[in-house]
Formats: C-alpha cells, sequence, structure tokens
C-alpha cells in the first residue's frame, strides 16, 4: 500500500468518525485475509468507502458502476482503491473476469446484489451476478450489512453524531461450486441468490427488508455454512 492511500484512508476513516457514531465491531469479525465475497445491502453512496477503509489492511475490492470514472473526484478514489468498474444493465464479462482474478489474489470482493442505491432503504429484488460467480470460486460469502447513513446532516445541525451500524451474519459457501462441470441454470441462480439475499435480509431491521421481508419464504437448499471466523487484524 502506498504512503497516498494510507494517508487518504486514515483521513477519510477520521472524516467518517467525525461525522458518526462508528458501530464496527462485527465488520472486524472479518479474518485477516481473504478471499471472500462481502454480501451487502446498498442504501447510500457512502457505504463503499466506509467498508473499504474500515476493512484495511484486508485486501480489499468492490465493484463500482463505470460512471463513477466519469467524475475526476470519484474517478481518483476509485483508482487509487483499486475498484473494478461495472456497466449496469447488461452482462459486463470483463467485470466478472476482474473479480474472478481479484478472489483468486486472495482479495476480498465487495458486492451490493441489488445493483443500485434503494432510496427506500429497504431490499430491491437482487441480480443473479453474485451467485453466478459465488458458483465458479468455493470462497466463503460474508454477508454484512448497515444502516444510519442517511440523515447526517440532520444531526449536525442539532451537533449529535448519527449511528452507522455494521452487523455480520453466519458465513456460507454455495454448494453450486467451481467444481461442477455444468453452469447453473437461470433458475438455480434466481434460487441462490434469493437464499443469499434472505441472509442479509434477517440481519435488518424489519422495516428494511424489503423485496425479502417475508423470512418465511427463505430457504438455504444452495448454501453451505462454515464456522463464524475469528477476529481479523484491525
Amino acid at each position: 500500500m502506498s504512503y497516498l492511500e494510507r494517508f487518504v484512508n486514515a483521513t477519510v476513516r477520521a472524516l467518517f468518525r467525525l461525522v458518526y457514531i462508528m458501530d464496527i465491531d462485527e465488520l472486524q469479525t472479518l479474518p485477516p485475509h481473504g478471499p471472500g465475497i462481502i454480501l451487502t445491502n446498498h442504501t447510500s453512496n457512502l457505504e463503499g468507502p466506509a467498508y473499504y477503509v474500515f476493512m484495511q489492511p484486508r485486501p480489499t475490492t468492490a465493484l463500482g458502476k463505470i460512471e463513477l470514472w466519469g467524475n475526476v473526484a470519484t474517478r481518483f478514489f476509485m483508482r487509487l482503491w483499486g475498484i473494478i468498474p461495472v456497466s449496469r444493465g447488461k452482462a459486463d464479462t470483463r467485470a466478472m473476469r476482474r473479480c474472478v482474478r481479484a478472489l483468486d489474489r486472495g482479495h476480498f470482493l465487495g458486492m451490493a446484489p441489488e445493483g443500485t442505491r434503494s432510496i427506500s432503504e429497504s431490499l430491491q429484488r437482487a441480480h443473479p451476478g453474485v451467485a453466478l460467480l459465488a458458483t465458479m470460486r468455493r470462497v466463503p460469502v460474508y454477508p454484512i450489512v448497515h444502516w444510519g447513513f442517511r440523515g447526517a446532516g440532520a444531526c449536525l445541525r442539532r451537533l449529535r453524531r448519527s449511528r452507522v451500524v455494521f452487523r455480520a451474519g453466519r458465513p456460507f459457501y454455495v454448494k453450486a461450486a467451481a467444481d461442477s462441470e455444468s453452469r447453473p441454470s437461470a433458475s438455480e441462480l434466481r434460487a441462490i441468490t434469493d437464499e443469499m439475499m434472505y441472509q442479509i435480509a434477517h440481519l435488518l431491521p424489519e422495516q428494511m427488508r424489503g423485496h425479502y421481508s417475508d423470512l418465511s419464504r427463505a430457504t438455504t437448499d444452495h448454501l453451505e455454512f462454515i464456522d463464524r471466523p475469528r477476529a481479523g487484524t484491525t
């Protein structure tokens, strides 16, 4: 890691702690090394930087919409942090190949399967890309959710910091793994995706579960749960 990145990461962490009370204890249950897929909800443009800087020094990358490279300021952070650009609305095979390479190098890969921010903060129906990736490489999937990034301005006007909470669930493998000779069908990928999303839904407050509110419909046929990892290096 370069001195520039160390400085930027430290500055961003300090800014987050200035504005928010950061409840990151469960984020720190991640092991110190990957590979692994971080499965999360998507409510704010701030969550990506928060995950990245508070997961350090773990090797980490994530997918980011390609539009972020069109702005000078955001492009700086995307390049500094090695974020993988993805074109939304189509199958981006180049981005998928880069994700596979990142996992092969032992990185944690952040993915928000909803694909776009939820304005209401409630879960939206997820896209199956994360399920496909999890069947291509047998790596642990770590369900981690967050809430609290909204409303910081109002709290600051009252000279109060709002609280951002991270909650981690039980990690798992997807059973349809890389040693499978055939690619999962579209219906299988949909079933895997929904099972993965229910794992993050049950970590969220009820009002944020959205499309995955009915937990009685959750199944785990394609998931193989593993022991919760030991606390990582901070």
